[in-house]
C-alpha cells in the first residue's frame, strides 16, 4: 500500500499507516503542524481507505481552516516566554531582558528574530541543565550532555548513553511544564520506555505530570506559532 493518498483541490496529503490491533480506520490531524494520519487495519485495501477520506473531506478541510496561523515577529507583537504573552519592544544595551511584562530587545527589526532566538537558546540551556541535573541526582543517576534544537515531533529524547535533548521553545511553556519535561526525559535514563514502572518514576519526581503533560497536549501548537 503507498505511504500516502492526496485527494480534492487543492491537495490534502494523508500519511497512511496499517496497525495490526486497529479494527476501523482512524484519522488524526496533528495540531503542531497539521498532519493528518490514517490508521486502517492491516487488511485494508487502498481503495477502501481513500473512499473513507473522501468522505471525510469537508471536515479536514474546516478542522485545518482552524489551524493556529503562523505569528510573525516584530516589534509590537506579543511573545510566550514562561507562559505569559510579553509584549517585545526595542531595548538598550547588548542582551535581551524582561522588564514590567515587557521583552526588552536591542538592535534593529532585521536582528529581532536571531536576538529573539539566542536568548531562548541561552535560557533553555541554562534552564536544563539544572533542571535535568536536579531530577538525576534524585534518581541517583548521571546526565550525559545535553543540546537543544527546533522539533517538532517531540519535546525532548533520551538516548542509551545518557544524553539529552531539548526544544528550546520550551522556554515558552510555563516553569512547571519545563520542569516536567525534564523529569520526563531524566527518567528515561531508567527506564528506556513508557511502561508502567517508567510513569511510577515519573511521578515520584514530578508529582503533577498529568496535568503538566496536558498542558502540552492542548497548548504545544501554540509554542510553533512564532516564525523566528
Amino acid at each position: 500500500m503507498n505511504d500516502i493518498l492526496m485527494i480534492g483541490n487543492p491537495p490534502i496529503t494523508i500519511h497512511l499507516r496499517k496497525n495490526t490491533l486497529a479494527k476501523r480506520y482512524s484519522l488524526r490531524i496533528s495540531n503542531k503542524d497539521g498532519k493528518i494520519s490514517l490508521t486502517l487495519p492491516r487488511l485494508s485495501k487502498i481503495s477502501e481507505a481513500e473512499a473513507f477520506v473522501r468522505e471525510q473531506e469537508g471536515w479536514m478541510r474546516k478542522h485545518l481552516s482552524r489551524q493556529l496561523q503562523p505569528i510573525l515577529i516584530k516589534f509590537g507583537e506579543r511573545i510566550l516566554l514562561d507562559g505569559e504573552k510579553l509584549k517585545i519592544i526595542p531595548g538598550k544595551g547588548r542582551t535581551v531582558k524582561v522588564l514590567n511584562g515587557e521583552l526588552l530587545v536591542p538592535g534593529s527589526s532585521l536582528q529581532l528574530c536571531g536576538k529573539l532566538k539566542a536568548f531562548y537558546k541561552t535560557l533553555a540551556r541554562e534552564r536544563f541543565i539544572t533542571s535535568s541535573e536536579h531530577f538525576a541526582s534524585i534518581l541517583g543517576r548521571k546526565v550525559g550532555s545535553i543540546s537543544l534544537r527546533d522539533t517538532r515531533s517531540r519535546w525532548g529524547s533520551c538516548t542509551s548513553d545518557g544524553s539529552l535533548m531539548y526544544s528550546w521553545r520550551l522556554m515558552m511553556a510555563p516553569v512547571r511544564v519545563q520542569n516536567y519535561v525534564a523529569a520526563h526525559e531524566v527518567c528515561h535514563l531508567i527506564e528506556m520506555n513508557h511502561s508502567d514502572a517508567y510513569w511510577a518514576l515519573v511521578k515520584s519526581i514530578s508529582p503533577n505530570f498529568k496535568s503538566d503533560r496536558q498542558w502540552l497536549k492542548v497548548n504545544g501548537g501554540l509554542l510553533h506559532q512564532y516564525q523566528f
